[in-house]
């Protein structure tokens, strides 16, 4: 049975929403960057996930097909972390599991610390950690002004480059061409990119109050988020955490490997 989509009321805007499936309830967030969405990362998985897991999938406020914040601060990690939870209320009592890629691996662990519904979380290729960010990792951040850009982008998140295909950067190109949308993604990282960085780093704190299933993905050749300096950085923090490196694989875990991605899901969740 397909997923339905539906967009729902939160802090006076909406939230695009993919859901359906029976079985495990997992809440799916998506990362940052240039055309981010659900459909951007997770694009490849959402089908087979939906035959196994009762899934919610979600574009955050600001990206995709949700609607935009009304005011600034655009880039809002308690607001990111209060959909969330919002979102946590639509799924069924009891035990949840949360997936989040890049920013929102930062944003599960996040709420894994916040709330003991999360008891089963994935991360990949997750921020979360601090560390010195080169101008060459800055790219996503930085709103592409051409189709060649965008598809610049899209190609540095993955190894193998022909998985980059046009409905992949039309999809991205649709959500970075939406009336005042330029302006709004520029206002969201005006600031320097280690502001964002540091920004979303999970507290030491936060990290001792996580005490559920905790699993890394991670490609080896991530150039935007080494696993070296976030996902074995914050694993080290997790005594309930296992770690996958994948070879062969950059930052867009689920959309370069999804038989690897479902693998691991099956692993974790069941």
């Amino acid at each position: 049975m397909p997923l339905e989509e539906r967009d729902i009321e939160f802090e006076g805007t909406t939230v695009h929403v993919w859901e359906g499936g029976s079985g495990f309830p997992i809440m799916m967030l998506h990362g940052s960057g240039a055309g981010a969405s659900v459909i951007a990362n997770f694009e490849r998985v959402l089908g087979p996930l939906g035959e196994r897991y009762r899934i919610l999938a979600a574009d955050l406020v600001g990206f995709g097909q949700s609607g935009l914040k009304p005011e600034m601060p655009y880039f809002d990690i308690e607001m990111w972390l209060r959909q969330g939870l919002h979102l946590a209320d639509r799924l069924p009592d009891g035990p949840i599991g949360v997936i989040g890629h890049s920013l929102s691996g930062a944003f599960a662990l996040k709420l894994a610390a916040r709330t003991g519904r999360i008891t089963k979380v994935m991360a990949t290729g997750t921020m979360g950690a601090s560390f010195e960010v080169p101008d060459a990792r800055n790219r996503a951040w930085t709103y592409p002004e051409t189709d060649e850009a965008i598809r610049g982008v899209a190609e540095h998140m993955v190894v193998d480059k022909s998985i980059i295909t046009d409905h992949h950067v039309a999809h991205r190109k649709t959500i970075l061409t939406r009336p005042g949308y330029r302006e709004y993604f520029k206002a969201m990282f005006e600031k320097d990119r280690q502001h964002f960085v540091d920004a979303s780093a999970v507290t030491r704190d936060e990290l001792s109050r996580i005490d559920c299933d905790v699993l890394f993905v991670h490609g080896r050749q991530d150039a935007s988020f080494p696993p070296d300096k976030t996902t074995l950085v914050l694993a080290r923090e997790i005594p309930t955490s296992d770690v996958v490196l994948l070879s062969r694989c950059g930052h867009n875990v689920a959309y370069e490997r999804p038989e690897k991605f479902l693998r691991a899901c099956e692993m974790l969740f069941g």
